[in-house]
């Protein structure tokens, strides 16, 4: 059983910079992959990021990529999100998600990851 902690959501401005953070019990942290999702208010829930076990690999949106940075410290057993030149199309309820993964394989479908946090809200204002 893993049990998943985000943290670090607020209110920003456009153009600004915010870090999320997401901290999970259990053992052998290192043995899953690792995922930020995200929902709109009348939206479904979109993968923004994945990282492998190790933190050697990630795989981002199209609407990430170049913003946002995913990592890990599995000392700590906490991922994080980099949120940087945030836009208002950015404001969603972030998740975390985790699955046992041993592989190098980064999913981005909701169904393959088995463990969830509760959300932390990201609001960008124009």
């Amino acid at each position: 059983q893993v049990q998943l902690v985000e943290s670090g959501g607020g209110l920003v401005q456009a153009g600004g910079s915010l870090r999320l953070s997401c901290t999970a019990s259990g053992r052998a942290f290192n043995n899953y992959a690792m995922a930020w999702f995200r929902q709109a208010p009348g939206k479904e829930r979109e993968f923004v990021g994945g990282i492998v076990r190790g933190g050697g690999s990630m795989k981002y949106a199209d609407s990430a990529k170049g913003r946002f940075t995913i990592s890990r410290d599995n000392a700590k057993n906490t991922v994080y999100l980099q949120m940087d030149s945030l836009k208002p199309e950015d404001t969603a309820a972030y998740y975390c998600a985790a699955d046992f993964n041993l592989g190098l394989y980064i999913a981005d479908t909701e169904q393959s990851y088995r463990y969830w946090g509760q959300g932390t809200q990201v609001t960008v204002s124009s």
